[in-house]
């Protein structure tokens, strides 16, 4: 294996490893609210957890979402450079949406976005922070809220940082729409539960 492709290997397989790490399982295992999988939407995301009435769970679970990605991404830069960077943070994203401990069903990789771009630029990941914010107090729903911060994503990333983050930043909104499919067809015909609705989603 050629010396110059095994840093952009080991930071993929680093971001993976980190970004599987199930915080939203073990966190509300840990408060007795047991199993994120078998409440709600049984994803192990924040919004999920939410689900289960303890706000600080569900805060936690956000934050160390977060942190998962942006640590990998940070040591990577620190080890590697800036294009292992990216690829820990698609590794991230792979772990936490796709995560082989739980046979592939992980979150829909909103908190761990937030987590690499802020890591990545931290203007854009504050952008889609404001963005993600606007939407959901506004509509009222957290599924488009994160779809639109996403969308808008990669343009924020080329304005403010490169064509290869944007290209990166493309292919992680592209992968939390696919995980937010179910909430799009549910958008589309008008059945999506507002932010503290209590239907079920998935």
């Amino acid at each position: 294996m050629p010396n110059d492709v095994l840093p952009f290997i080991l930071a993929l397989v680093l971001g993976y490893l980190s970004g599987s790490i199930p915080f939203g399982l073990i966190l509300t295992r840990a408060a007795g609210l047991g199993d994120i999988r078998k409440i709600g939407s049984g994803n192990i995301g924040a919004t999920n957890v939410l689900r289960t009435g303890n706000r600080w769970v569900a805060f936690f679970t956000l934050v160390l979402d977060a942190l998962k990605a942006a640590i990998p991404v940070l040591l990577a830069r620190a080890l590697w450079g800036e294009e292992a960077a990216m690829l820990a943070a698609v590794g991230a994203f792979l772990g936490h949406c796709f995560p082989v401990w739980l046979r592939f069903k992980g979150g829909k990789g909103v908190a761990v976005m937030i987590g690499s771009l802020l890591a990545l630029a931290w203007p854009v990941g504050l952008i889609f922070c404001a963005v993600w914010l606007l939407i959901a107090f506004t509509r009222k729903l957290s599924s488009l809220a994160a779809l639109t911060a996403a969308a808008t994503a990669p343009i924020f990333a080329y304005i403010f940082a490169s064509q290869w983050l944007a290209l990166t930043v493309l292919l992680l909104a592209l992968i939390l729409f696919y995980q937010h499919r179910t909430n799009i067809a549910r958008l589309l015909d008008g059945s999506e539960p507002p932010i503290g609705g209590s239907k079920k989603t998935a």
